[in-house]
This record gives C-alpha cells, structure tokens and sequence, in this order.
C-alpha cells in the first residue's frame, strides 16, 4: 500500500478502534493488523495480530506435512458518521492463498494468489455501527493455482499488513489489479534530457465533478522540478484515464547502485471550485536506461554493469512467512552491504516493502509470479496465471529498481507423462504455449522491461521443446558440484550457451551449495554440507561468471536459508543454500563475496564464526594445528597468533589459509594488511595426543563414527570431531566401515530426518559392522554416552526432484540385532533399533563407568543378525 505522508494520534481511533491513523491529501489509510480473532477450521479462537501464519511452527516439527486448510479471521470495525459517503476500501498486501472477504456476513469479495495485493470496496456492505470483517483464508492444494510444488513451504494466512482504505468520491482508481492507478513511465532518457509520461485513471462514485490533475516532480531534496496540470470533469460512475506527457526534465540526476537517486512524483486531484486536494499519490521515479547483451552482458546508463546479487524468500526465523516490515528492509540492507546490486525476488512478488527499499539502496531486481515446476492443463489455470502476472506488472510497475518480469522456473523439473511419449509432447505444447503468452502479455503490459524464463540445467528439453527462443532473457539455474556433476562443469555450460545461442542474452539465476553453519571440514567434499565446499563451489562459479563478459550476471541462491518442510537432511525443513542463515547471520560464504563485490579495502577472519574449536593434539606437542581462513580484496595479508606472525601470504581468489597452532584455552587472532585489520578470539579444548600425557588434561571428548566433518552443537555448546582407528594409549574404532546409504549421490552418511532430535548430524553418520570402540583412559570416574539410530529402512520418500543424477535405488532393510558390552559386562543385550526405537529415531544410552586397575574403557560388539553398528560417542570424565 503507498506510504502516508504523516501520522496524526487523532480522536476518531478512540472511538473506530483502528490504530496506526495516517492522511494523505484526502484519502486516508488506517492499519488494521490488530484486534483479530483467529481459528482454524473448527478449531478454538484466538488473539492475532498481523502479519500471521498458522504455519510458523508445525513446518519444523517431525510429522510429515503441515496444515493446508481453512483459516478463519474476524474482527470488528467502528467507523465515524463522517465516513458515510466516501468510498471505503479494504487493503489486503498477501493472503494465502484462497481469500473470500466478508462484511457483516456478505461476501464482498474474493482472490486467488497468496503473493499479490488485492483491493476490497466495502462501502456497499457497511451499516456504521457494528461492521464485522471476516476473511477466510485456504491454503489447500488447488490444482488450478500456482504454485503446484516447490521447494518451499506454502504458509497459510493473512501474513502481510491489512489497512483501510477511506478515499473521497473521486479518487484514484482501485480497480486496476491492486495498483495504485498512476502509472510513470520515463519515454526518454539521457544524460542531458528526459521525458516523463503519467497515466492517472480515476474513478467518481457521486456526482459529476470538474477537478484538475496536478503531477509534481520534486528532486531528492524536495525542490519542484517540473509540474504539469490537467483539467478533466468527471462523470457519475465514470472511469477516466488522463495522460500527462512531461517533457523537460534537464540533465536528470541517474539512478544507479552507486547513485541511487530518487525523484518524487505527487499526483493530485483538486477540486476546481474549492481548490482543496481531493486525492493524492505519490511514486518514486529513478531516471535510468539499460539493455542486455548477448555477446557483452548488462549495461546500466550504457555503462557495462555485471550483475552479481542474490534471491530472495520471505520467511525467517520461527516466523514463516509473518515477517515484521523491518526484518524485510533489513534483508535488503544485507544484501547491499554484501557488495550486491541485485535482487531475484524469486520465487513470487514479495511485500511492497522490498521493492521499496530496492529503489532507495540502488538494486536492480527481477520480480516472477510462482509457476514453479509444473503446470496444469486447464483454462482456470492458465487464466489465474495471466492474472498473477497482471496484478504483479501493475502494482510494481513504478519501481525503478525493476528492470525485468518473469514467470516460470524450472518448469520442467517434474516431467508429467514419461511413460507416455506422445502424451508428453501434447503437455509441452500446452507447457510452451502458457510460456507464450505470458510472455506476449508482459511484454503488451510493459514494453519497457525485459521478459525472463528460468530453466534448470537440461540444455536439450528446454531448447527442444522451445522456452529458450519465447524470451528476451533466458535464465539458467545452474548446480554443477551439488545436484549433478563437479563445480567445472559451470563454465563449461556458460560456454556451451553462449555458442550455441549466441544472439540470446542469459543470467545464471541460481547456483548454490548447501552449507549448515554448524558444520565444518578439513577436507571438504560434495553433500558433506560444510560451510568450507560451499566456499569452494562459490569462488568456481563467481571467477567462471567474471571473467566472461557474455554472463549478464550470477544471482546466488539464495540470500538466506529458507524454510523447506519436504526437506529433510543436516538441518530438516531448510534449505541451507543462504549466504545467511533463516535468522539472517552471515556464513564464510557472505564474506567471501564482500571481498569479492566491495570497492573499499576489506579484510575479514571468516573462521571467525567457528569461535569454539576442539582437536587432537600435535604428536608431542601443545597445540593442535587446524587452518584458519581470511577473506579479503586485498593483495596480502599477514597472520598473528597470540602476538606471534605466521607470516605474510598473498590471496589466491580472495582467501588466504593458514595452518595454526592452537593452544588449549583462548587463542587470540590478528589479520593485518596496510591499515586494514581484523581480530578474533578462539576458545580451543585440546583433547591429549595419549591419555598418559599429563600435560594436556582429558575432560570429554564427543566422537561421530563413519564422518570426516565436524559438527558445533549450538544448543548446547558442544563440538563433535570425526571419528578415527583406534590408536593405543588414545582412542578410536576397531573394525567395520562408514556408512553408505543406497543413494549414490551422498558419499557418507544419510540425509533423512533423524526423529526426536535437533542435533540430526550427530546421527546421520555411523561406522557399520563394528567390533570395539576402546579409550584407554586412566582410572577414574567417567560418563559414557553411545548413540544409535537405524538408517535402513522406514517410510520410503520421493527423493528430490532437484538431484539430477540422483540413482536413488530401493533400500533393502536386513535385520539388526547385536549385543553391547563395556568392559566384558552385558550393557545393551540384543539391541534391535528398528523394533526398539523405530526407523531413523535418535537413541541416546548413558551409563557412568569406574576404570580400575589400568584397564581403559572398551565398548564390544556382538552381531546376532546383521552388522552392529555405532553413530556416535561421548566421554567425559566426573573425577
């Protein structure tokens, strides 16, 4: 909804119980996101504010699915006498994503799309006294409406802000599809001169009425640069357009990322007898031009301009998709900060809020409705398709941040009919002519921007069935080194478009590897989900995308983890591709694109975030060497460690490592280069080479088996090493090997929901067909945990769609029953962890244990059917 002007604390809310009052030149626009009852369909009422989903928290428990159903919402509205007569509106910025809206128990109106403003007319409906508001909300699956499936969770609700809207008679058409009913457009533009167009339709509810329109542009600092006035009169019931062409703008300021200015453009309807503004609106206007080309990518201003930025998903931490105006504006303060100058708002329009912030921090943007891997055959789909695309080019039609609109994505991922060939060819058709016009819509809605098809890495379907000719831009989401392949297979695809395609500009629109924060590696590899492949796998793409000129630009997926709830994996119902996490704290992977992206000199210790470290001791020594990583723009950099150089090396693709000797205890770090620096403080717990060495005291030690990562508990404060072979005087596994499940993708481990923990990784890997597991710890008292859980076996799940060389086969589920023993006592007899505990379950066994007589601690195995196995291990020591 356009932003009010001011902000008066009148009597009139007293009394209508609205809050958050707002007048802007005779309309005014009051909140309404409080004071709602909510239910469920035949569930029990409750007090909501807005924005709200009923979705925030059954997404993240352990049952499958999370509620797709009726959300009813009612609350009352008390309006001043004063209002009879005017024309009352409500506001409505996102339902999921079926709305009927109710007053007093009529139905007023209603909407399909969670993603797009609609607006009510009520004034029919209202008795001034007592008016009721009731919104019911579906978010069920509907075949007819976009999306079908995705990668990311459908929230229910009514979670974008709500207001009322109270305009006099004549006003500014709220008919057209949620706009604002003025649209700017800038016909010419250079750097010497530039013409501007303003398209205002009214509407008159009463009378007929001569009034003047009355466009204003002011400069950043609110001087007039232009006006131009319009005398109209205005009929009883009649919808008019008034054009106004503004020809004189001299050498316009030009809207950039690095100059992100804005012009204001005030329209006005005044009453010519009373000279009073009747109606008021106001738009940004950026004057900028720009043009994509296929042999030497984007130009801004006919400057060259290579696009990096991210997408971006509107849920957060804990909220789903309820997110709070400022949480929203800050996403895109990150994603500048980051060095970024573009924004895929992917997968669907977003809260006006982000576009909004786009125009005033200088990021250009793409904006696509959800038609997201699928379609379906019918008229009701296809036409609730043109419709999204409709209402989101008219309400985001004046942001100048906007430069293209697109809708469809990886339309085919899900191949429909693959046992029916010539069936299949029918879909494509039908898939293709959807394409087509959406396409010719866009481009007869707004000639001016750019039209955009993303498709994932299938070169041959996408050219054969024909979506790579229907565009002006075709967008790749390219995972060469995560679904399929090895990261060098990037540029080997940037390559193959640009010679086979040579007159069609391209943009990478996605790429991205997971990387839960939680997890680190020495020796990083595919799916292992550390945070050091994902920095590998983006240094690959953005150095591939950089260094040719024909890439338009790159737009990492995504700007931070997003809720997922199919998703299962390290970190269950996200996807942990962000360069942030869903709470929006920055990963390595954020710092290594500011050293990227940034103009100003930038130094950063990004192992930093790994604050609390553990590791095994050098062999005789007192420290446990372990790398340490700088992102940086700068040439080199020299290390210091406790007031001691490592030395001064030079950046190879804005990183630079070091090996440090960590001592046990805190160990403070100091990067220095020129005048730039940068310091952490790592907390180290050093774990003994060999229990006999006295000098480095054993306290506990948590152990994964069949893993080569680390994983940092940070509930509570825990961090787990990979396992090792047993080695006398210290510690490790006898006997067995690491996990593999039958998925040939994952090279250790499982991704499955581990059920009943938060700490899945500990889980997920295991050594199978072990023997022992043996400490040789000195006498004492100790606490001994063993981890279990069954990896074979339970509810058979679609795999990803995502996983393009996923050769998921059948699991073969055997039967596991084995004996645990520690210290030649019975501890865990015939242990079945399927029929026990169930399939993929956490199961966590604790005993205390007295070592005497020199004997250390050995947990044995002993098969009774199958291959024992062991997950994980954990030692501390009481005294």
């Amino acid at each position: 909804m356009l932003k009010a002007k001011s902000l008066f604390l009148l009597l009139i809310a007293a009394t209508t119980g609205l809050t958050g009052f707002a007048q802007d030149g005779g309309r005014k626009i009051i909140s309404l996101n409080d004071q709602w009852e909510f239910n469920k369909e035949n569930g029990p009422v409750e007090r909501v504010d807005l924005p709200h989903t009923w979705n925030d928290k059954d997404v993240l428990d352990d049952a499958p699915g999370y509620y797709r159903g009726l959300g009813i919402y009612k609350r009352k509205l008390k309006l001043d006498e004063s209002v009879k007569g005017k024309a009352v509106f409500l506001v409505f910025n996102g339902v999921a994503q079926e709305a009927e809206v109710l007053v007093n128990g009529r139905s007023a109106a209603k909407h399909i799309g969670s993603y797009t403003r609609f607006i009510v007319p009520i004034s029919a409906y209202l008795n001034y006294k007592d008016d009721v508001i009731e919104v019911r909300a579906n978010n069920r699956f509907n075949e007819d409406i976009p999306p079908l499936t995705a990668d990311f969770t459908f929230f229910g609700g009514l979670y974008r802000n709500v207001s009322l809207l109270i305009a006099n008679p004549v006003h500014f058409s709220q008919k057209d599809h949620g706009s604002s009913g003025v649209f700017i457009t800038t016909p010419q533009v250079s750097a010497l001169a530039a013409s501007v167009q303003v398209k205002s339709t009214i509407d008159n509810t009463l009378a007929a009425q001569k009034v003047q329109v009355i466009t204003t542009i002011f400069d950043a600092k609110g001087s007039v640069v232009n006006k131009q006035t319009s005398a109209v009169t205005i009929h009883k019931n009649e919808n008019k357009t008034i054009i106004q062409d503004i020809k004189s703008v001299q050498k316009p300021e030009l809207w950039s990322p690095e100059n992100p200015y804005l012009y204001r453009v005030v329209t006005q309807i005044v009453d010519v007898k009373t000279n009073a503004v009747i109606d008021q609106v106001a738009n940004p206007l950026g004057f900028r031009w720009f043009r994509f080309d296929a042999a030497k990518g984007f130009f801004l201003n006919d400057k060259p301009l290579k696009i990096i930025g991210a997408s971006r998903h509107q849920d957060y931490e804990n909220r789903g998709n309820a997110t709070p105006d400022a949480l929203q504006i800050r996403d895109i303060e990150l994603l500048k900060a980051m060095g970024g100058n573009f924004l895929r708002v992917a997968h669907y329009p977003q809260d006006p809020q982000i576009l909004e912030a786009c125009d005033r921090l200088g990021i250009l943007a793409s904006v696509e409705i959800p038609v997201v891997n699928t379609i379906t055959e019918t008229e009701a789909f296809t036409s609730n398709c043109l419709n999204m695309q409709t209402e989101m080019i008219r309400q985001h039609f004046n942001h100048p941040s906007v430069i293209i609109w697109a809708y469809m994505n990886e339309i085919l991922l899900r191949l429909k009919f693959s046992n029916d060939k010539a069936r299949q060819q029918v879909y494509f058709t039908h898939v293709r002519e959807l394409a087509q016009k959406l396409d010719s819509l866009t481009r007869k809605l707004d000639p001016s921007r750019y039209t955009l098809l993303v498709n994932h890495g299938a070169w041959d379907i996408y050219n054969k069935v024909g979506l790579t000719k229907i565009p002006m831009i075709v967008g790749w989401n390219l995972y060469s080194g995560w679904y399929s392949g090895v990261p060098e297979d990037f540029g080997k695809f940037l390559d193959r478009h640009h010679k086979e395609l040579p007159n069609t500009p391209f943009m990478v629109t996605e790429y991205g590897a997971d990387a839960d924060p939680r997890i680190r590696s020495f020796s990083p590899i595919r799916f292992d989900k550390s945070v050091e492949y994902g920095l590998k796998f983006n240094q690959v793409y953005l150095n591939a995308m950089l260094s040719r000129p024909f890439v338009a630009g790159g737009i990492a997926w995504n700007l931070a983890d997003f809720n997922s709830e199919t998703r299962e994996e390290t970190m269950p119902h996200i996807n942990n591709k962000g360069l942030l996490t869903i709470g929006r704290q920055p990963k390595d992977t954020y710092f290594l694109y500011q050293a990227y992206l940034l103009g100003q000199p930038y130094l950063k210790i990004t192992s930093a975030a790994w604050q609390d470290r553990t590791g095994i001791a050098d062999s005789a020594a007192l420290t446990s060497t372990q790398p340490v990583q700088i992102a940086t723009n700068l040439k080199s950099a020299e290390l210091f460690v406790n007031g001691k150089s490592l030395g001064i090396k030079d950046a190879v693709d804005h990183l630079i490592d070091w090996q440090v000797p960590f001592a046990n205890g805190k160990n403070q770090l100091r990067v220095v280069s020129g005048d730039q620096n940068d310091q952490a403080e790592i907390h180290f717990q050093l774990q003994p080479f060999t229990f006999n060495d006295n000098r480095v005291p054993f306290k506990n030690i948590n152990i994964l088996l069949g893993a080569k990562r680390f994983y940092i508990d940070d509930q509570e404060h825990q961090v787990w090493i990979p396992g090792q072979p047993y080695k006398p005087g210290a510690w490790g596994w006898i006997g067995g090997e690491p996990y593999k499940g039958t998925n040939n993708r994952i090279t250790y481990g499982s991704d499955k929901n581990i059920l009943g923990t938060g700490n899945d990784p500990v889980y997920q890997t295991q050594q199978v067909n072990i023997k022992q597991f043996k400490f040789d710890v000195p006498d004492g008292e100790y606490d001994l945990a063993l981890y279990f859980a069954e990896l074979v076996g339970g509810e058979t799940k679609e795999a990803l769609a995502y996983n393009l060389d996923n050769n998921h086969k059948k699991e073969v589920e055997e039967q596991r029953v084995f004996d645990v023993s520690i210290n030649g006592t019975a501890f865990l007899p015939k242990l079945n962890l399927a029929a026990d505990f169930g399939y993929t379950t956490a199961v966590k066994k604790t005993t205390r244990i007295t070592v005497q007589n020199g004997s250390g601690i050995s947990i044995d195995f002993k098969p009774i059917a199958g291959k024992p196995l062991l997950n994980a291990i954990q030692l501390r020591k009481i005294y």
